[in-house]
């Protein structure tokens, strides 16, 4: 019989995920839909009679989806490395490439479902932006393939607009042994909109 110990997911171990192609040729455009009614749920102003069937179309779609959940491992979610943020709907939507200056840089668009007020993107999304940025860049840069961020700080420096393609650019400053420092930033062309450091630190075997 299979135990935990014969999982190397279950004791711990922050194993990269395996690449697949669960899901199909649709996988994207599934995701894209995802992310569209998450816009559409933050911006519709429907009649309540659309809202009732609305809600009666998206429970449907729970019932037909739950019989196949699955946890992180085995789910495409996160592991479609061909589609941008390997499939995963959490993450800020980003293009993001390695710059012949060894940092990475590229693009990125908050969508509505990000909004906060006043045209603006949610501060927690913007961290949520810089934690998957600069830990893309501890990864890509350093060669570890294991680390947790040990601490994220974002400086606000003006508003940043959702549904506006913005720049994104961050580096690795300095590695101490375990600890991978690196720093990024927000752009709206030459205009800094946010800058953010943090520390990321390499696991030890097991730790999970």
């Amino acid at each position: 019989m299979a135990t935990d110990a014969d999982d190397p997911q279950s004791g711990g171990g922050f194993n990269p995920p395996v690449p697949t192609q669960r899901g199909g040729p649709d996988y994207g455009r599934f995701v894209e839909a995802v992310r569209t009614l998450q816009d559409l749920a933050r911006s519709a102003d429907a009649p309540d009679d659309v809202v009732t069937h609305a809600a009666d179309l998206i429970e449907d779609v729970n019932r037909l989806l739950a019989p196949y959940e699955a946890d992180e491992w085995h789910s495409p979610s996160g592991r479609r490395m061909d589609l941008p943020n390997r499939g995963n709907i959490m993450q800020v939507p980003v293009d993001l490439t390695i710059t012949e200056a060894g940092r990475v840089g590229g693009t990125a668009r908050f969508r509505r479902f990000h909004l906060g007020r006043n045209g603006a993107v949610h501060g927690g999304a913007l961290a949520l932006l810089f934690d998957s940025l600069l830990g893309f860049a501890a990864f890509k840069l350093s060669g570890s393939t294991r680390q947790r961020t040990a601490f994220l700080h974002v400086d606000y420096r003006k508003i940043a607009l959702v549904e506006k393609e913005l720049l994104v650019d961050a580096g690795i400053d300095r590695v101490e042994g375990r600890k991978i420092f690196v720093t990024g930033r927000l752009l709206d062309g030459d205009t800094v909109l946010c800058e953010a450091n943090a520390l990321f630190l390499k696991l030890l075997p097991g730790q999970p």
